[in-house]
């Protein structure tokens, strides 16, 4: 029970660094939540502050996932993944967690999504490629982030059954797409209504 805290603790308070918030309030002296969709994340500083803010909030966040569970890693000298890959799922987890439901928030922050694909990175570097190739084509292809959000959670959910991981961890996996999923209903409904903002209108607009 103590290495399962050990492992939320961590994860979840390494969540809670919502770079979009304090960066925003910071240098732009904005409140991101104010901006744009209401969520504080990668996306929404694209579309409100602009790509190169974009960019800086999505590494940041990516990053606390590596080094959440590099720590991990190293905490419980993680040597070999097959044996102990739901501790690292499950850190994943906390990360996300604490990224979308920041205590100092009020618990409303992002969706999580950079800080997935940071998990991936950190975890199996196969899904991760698989997904960031995954989430491009199909932004790209739509025109819209959040459906290529969606098809990175899924194929997450895929290849960890593929790829043989635990059930603990494809359980997990499951959790985390299913919160993607909820997260982005909103997005999902303004699609349906062609109000929801394009990739190439954020970047015809934002430098």
């Amino acid at each position: 029970m103590e290495k399962y805290l050990i492992v939320i603790a961590i994860g979840y308070i390494l969540g809670c660094f919502q770079w979009s918030y304090l960066l925003g309030k910071a240098f732009k002296k904005v409140d991101i939540r104010t901006l744009g969709n209401g969520n504080a994340g990668a996306s929404n500083t694209v579309v409100s502050l602009g790509w190169k803010w974009g960019a800086i909030v999505a590494i940041l966040d990516i990053l606390k996932a590596i080094i959440s569970i590099l720590i991990i890693k190293y905490l419980f000298k993680i040597l070999v993944l097959k044996e102990t890959d739901y501790y690292l799922y499950l850190n994943g987890l906390s990360v996300i967690l604490g990224h979308n439901y920041p205590f100092y928030m009020g618990f409303k922050g992002g969706k999580g999504t950079a800080s997935l694909i940071g998990m991936l990175a950190a975890i199996d570097y196969r899904i991760a490629i698989l997904g960031i190739i995954t989430i491009i084509f199909i932004t790209f292809i739509t025109d819209y982030i959040a459906l290529g959000t969606l098809g990175l959670v899924t194929l997450f959910v895929i290849t960890t059954i593929i790829f043989k991981y635990s059930t603990g961890s494809i359980f997990i996996a499951i959790i985390i797409a299913l919160l993607s999923l909820y997260n982005h209903i909103p997005n999902i409904k303004r699609i349906l209504k062609k109000e929801e903002t394009r990739l190439r209108n954020t970047m015809e607009s934002k430098i």
